[in-house]
């Protein structure tokens, strides 16, 4: 009967690469790590296993020392080790192998693994073995406060003004982030001289990959506008692209429109974001729920795109989840922000997007990035 440990937060939070080229190796290391609390990430050769040590999400390696060339030599696995540590990967290395050695067990210790199990494995043992060097390993590398300072101003530079006008519209932007970088993101850029393109967005994670991602995501958008004039269409693009570029649990909401200021008319799709909140100049509203999946979760996904008027005096609000989340007390309250949206700007008639925000950070403790954007056509 497989060893079943109790997951802890700080278990829950490590993850470990699987490196070995046998099926039923690598599924049954998978479940004993699963079912202790771990997080897992498997690999059947070396190259997959640099190819996955290259993103720095590891908290520990466990790898084979045996795979096409030869089944005894080890050879392979001391190569692997190497070009692990050539491209500083600073992880615990296990080595495993069914034909062990001393000598083979010291080689790949010298070469920079931290310890060494024989095939067929005790799961007590092995588990023991894990938790002893994710304590013993050296803390990842924190990131200093200038280096951090830095990130942030880059960051800042990346998004536009926070007030201007264009096409005929009026713009405001408000971005509170909950950490020092952000993933959310907006943006503001100019399609022909009629029509211009804007969006907002909520990469997956939080922290310095999420503004990584936020930072890709921005770039693949802006390498592709020539496409801008017809959402559903430039969409598709990036969420291929950002499909190929990223991992599989990477993802993004996104709201993306195109403005026609000489037709007066919206045209947008909605990747999964919290649905904008449409303010008409005669005290109606609608909401602009989701027309498509998240961004990068299927390689070729359709997207449906609508179209709406937008008239004098119309109001379009957009946010991410930090703020449409910030006063959910239950399930039924889902949809608290469209009421109070409404009534703030029935009594402001600027400003709206920083009150919105504030609002929000005031509600509790900030658990997320706050961004909102209100539009207003003039």
């Amino acid at each position: 009967m497989p060893l079943q440990a109790s997951p802890s937060a700080a278990v829950a939070a490590r993850k470990v690469l699987i490196v070995d080229d046998q099926s039923d190796v690598r599924e049954a290391l998978r479940l004993l790590l699963k079912g202790a609390g771990y997080l897992t990430e498997t690999a059947e050769s070396p190259k997959e296993a640099l190819v996955a040590a290259a993103y720095r999400d590891q908290d520990l390696i466990v790898l084979d020392m045996n795979y096409t060339w030869d089944t005894t030599s080890g050879e392979e696995g001391l190569l692997l080790i190497d070009s692990l540590r050539a491209q500083n990967c600073d992880v615990p290395i296990i080595a495993m192998t069914g034909w062990s050695t001393i000598e083979l067990a010291v080689a790949a210790m010298h070469r920079g693994a931290c310890d060494f199990i024989p095939k067929p494995w005790d799961n007590r043992q092995f588990l023991a073995t894990i938790e002893k060097h994710l304590n013993a390993g050296p803390p990842k590398r924190q990131v200093n406060s200038t280096e951090l300072a830095i990130a942030r101003k880059v960051q800042r530079k990346l998004l536009p003004q926070p007030r201007f006008e264009a096409y005929g519209l009026e713009c405001e932007c408000a971005f509170l982030p909950v950490h020092d970088l952000s993933g959310d993101l907006y943006d503001f850029f100019e399609i022909d001289r009629a029509r211009m393109a804007f969006l907002l967005g909520d990469v997956s994670g939080k922290g310095i990959g999420a503004a990584l991602l936020m930072a890709n995501l921005q770039a693949t958008i802006r390498g592709q506008q020539h496409l801008a004039d017809a959402p559903a269409r430039i969409i598709e693009r990036v969420n291929r692209l950002f499909f190929e570029s990223t991992r599989p649990e990477h993802f993004a909401t996104l709201f993306f429109a195109a403005y026609d200021s000489l037709n007066r008319t919206i045209s947008y799709v909605n990747c999964g974001h919290p649905g904008p909140v449409l303010l008409h100049n005669n005290d109606g509203f609608d909401v602009l729920a989701p027309t498509g999946t998240v961004l990068g979760a299927f390689s070729n996904t359709r997207f449906e795109e609508r179209t709406f008027p937008f008239q004098s005096g119309d109001r379009l609000v957009l946010f991410s989840d930090g703020f449409s989340e910030a006063g959910l007390k239950d399930e039924d309250a889902a949809d608290w922000y469209v009421p109070y949206i409404r009534s703030l700007a029935a009594r402001r008639l600027s400003g709206l997007a920083g009150t919105l925000a504030s609002g929000a950070m005031n509600s509790g403790d900030q658990q997320d990035d706050i961004t909102v954007v209100e539009i207003r056509a003039r």
